[in-house]
C-alpha cells in the first residue's frame, strides 16, 4: 500500500541547506557534553505515516524536529492536520531549513526526484515510499509504473530492515551518501516471519495470506475506504501480483544467498503467491505464510532456527502462541510464531505488527538511529497499547 501524504508535487518543496558537510558521526555533538541533537525534517507530514513520524521524533532524545513540509502548506499549525499532535506546536510549510536527516513520506515516484538534490549536502535520506527499496531498476516500471530517474543511486541505497541489513545501515554512518529505502508494511511482517526458513533453504512452496487495517491505504479520501464500505466486511485485493511481492522475493533470495545457498534452494521464494486482504480495523497487519518445506523438519528444529535468528533482537519476539495484531498496537514490535502442522506437513509462519510503526515510521526511526550512530532503540521503547 502506498504511503499517504499531503504532498504530491516534489517541485513544491524547496530546501535551504548549509554548504558545510560534516561526517554523520560528528553531527549533533553538543559542545557542553550533552546528548547529540540532530536536526531532522519531514517531507510529507500530513498523512498517517507523517503523523507517526512526528509522534516518535518529537520525543526522541537525539532529535530536534526543525521542519515539516507538505504540498501547498503555508505554516499551517500541525493541529489543523493532526489534532492529537497540537502540543508539539509545530508548523507545516513548503520549505525545510538545514537538516542533518530528512524523512520522506511520499507517494511512489515522488521521492526519486527529490533525493539527488538532498544528498548533495550530505543530508541523510530515509524514504518511506518504494523508490529505493528495489535493487533492480527494471522492477520499477513493472511494479510501480515509472522508470527510475537515478538507477545509479539504487546501488548505494540500503533496504532499511535492520534485522537483515544492520551492518549495511551502520556502514552508512560515515559514507558520503546515505539513502535508506524503508520496507513496506506487508513485507516487514512477512519477511521477518520467513527469513529463518529462507536462511535454512526450507521454502519449497509458499502461499502468503495477509491482512491489513485501513490506515495502510493512506489518508487520501477514497470511496472504497468509507466506513459504510469497509465496516463488517473483508475484501481480498491485489490479485495477480501485489506490489510488495517484489520486496518479499528480493529479500528472501538475498538472505538465502548470504548463507551461500543456491538461488534454487528456496523454490517457493522465487515466485511468491501473495494475497492481501483489507480488514475493518484501523491499525495492524497479520501475515500468515503457508510453507511446504523442501525436506522433513521437526518443531524442535524450527524453534531452534527462530530462537537463533532473533536472539537479542530488540523489536522481534518469537512467541509460543499465535499472536494478535492488538499485541503490537502503538509499538515497534513484531511478534513471530512458527508451527509445524504434522498432519499436512506444512509450516505456518505468522508475523504481526502495527503497520504505522514497525511497518513504517518506527522502523524508519530504527534505521535512522543506526545510520547516525545512535542507540538502535532510541525513541522507540514504548510498549504496545491495550485494549
Amino acid at each position: 500500500m502506498p504511503v499517504s501524504t499531503g504532498l504530491e508535487s516534489p517541485a513544491a518543496i524547496a530546501t535551504d541547506r548549509s554548504s558545510g558537510i560534516l561526517p554523520r558521526s560528528e553531527r549533533g555533538i553538543q559542545p557542553d557534553g550533552g546528548p547529540r541533537r540532530l536536526r531532522v525534517g519531514i517531507i510529507g507530514a500530513t498523512g498517517y505515516v507523517g503523523a507517526e513520524l512526528i509522534r516518535l521524533l518529537a520525543r526522541h532524545p537525539n532529535v530536534d524536529l526543525v521542519g515539516l513540509a507538505g504540498r501547498d502548506r503555508h505554516d499551517d499549525p500541525i493541529a489543523m492536520h493532526h489534532p492529537h499532535l497540537a502540543r508539539t506546536e509545530l508548523l507545516v510549510g513548503t520549505e525545510l531549513p538545514a537538516v542533518d536527516a530528512v524523512f520522506l513520506a511520499l507517494p511512489h515516484g515522488a521521492a526519486a526526484g527529490l533525493v539527488p538534490d538532498l544528498i548533495e549536502s550530505g543530508t541523510s535520506v530515509i524514504d518511506l515510499g518504494p523508490d529505493f527499496r528495489l535493487r533492480d531498476p527494471a522492477d520499477y516500471p513493472r511494479w510501480y509504473g515509472f522508470e527510475h530517474p537515478r538507477p545509479d543511486l539504487l546501488d548505494v541505497a540500503v533496504y532499511g530492515l535492520p534485522e537483515l541489513h544492520r551492518d549495511e545501515l551502520i556502514a552508512l554512518v560515515d559514507a558520503p551518501v546515505a539513502i535508506v529505502g524503508a520496507p513496506g508494511c506487508y513485507p516487514t511482517a512477512t519477511i521477518l516471519a520467513l527469513a529463518p526458513l529462507a536462511r535454512a533453504g526450507l521454502i519449497g512452496d509458499l502461499v502468503v495470506d495477509a491482512k491489513s487495517g485501513v490506515s495502510g491505504a493512506g489518508r487520501d479520501p477514497k470511496p472504497e475506504m468509507m466506513f459504510g464500505e469497509v465496516n463488517e466486511s473483508v475484501k481480498a485485493y491485489g490479485l495477480g501480483g501485489h506490489r510488495h511481492v517484489a520486496e518479499i522475493e528480493q529479500e528472501l533470495m538475498l538472505v538465502a544467498g548470504r548463507e551461500g545457498l543456491d538461488p534454487g534452494a528456496n523454490p517457493g521464494a522465487i515466485a511468491v503467491d501473495f494475497l492481501p486482504h483489507l480488514i475493518p480495523m484501523t491499525r495492524g497487519i497479520l501475515s500468515a505464510s503457508h510453507v511446504r518445506p523442501t525436506r522433513p523438519v521437526s518443531q524442535k528444529e524450527l524453534d531452534e532456527l527462530y530462537a537463533t535468528a532473533y536472539a537479542g533482537e530488540p523489536f522481534v519476539r518469537v512467541v509460543p502462541a499465535p499472536p494478535a495484531t492488538k499485541h503490537t498496537t502503538g509499538s515497534n514490535q513484531v511478534l513471530v510464531h512458527v508451527r509445524l502442522d504434522d498432519r499436512v506437513g506444512r509450516i505456518i509462519a505468522i508475523g504481526v505488527e502495527d503497520n504505522l510503526v514497525k511497518g513504517a515510521a518506527g522502523q524508519a526511526v530504527q534505521a535512522f538511529n543506526l545510520v547516525h550512530g545512535l542507540p538502535e532503540t532510541a525513541g522507540l521503547d514504548q510498549l504496545p497499547l491495550a485494549p
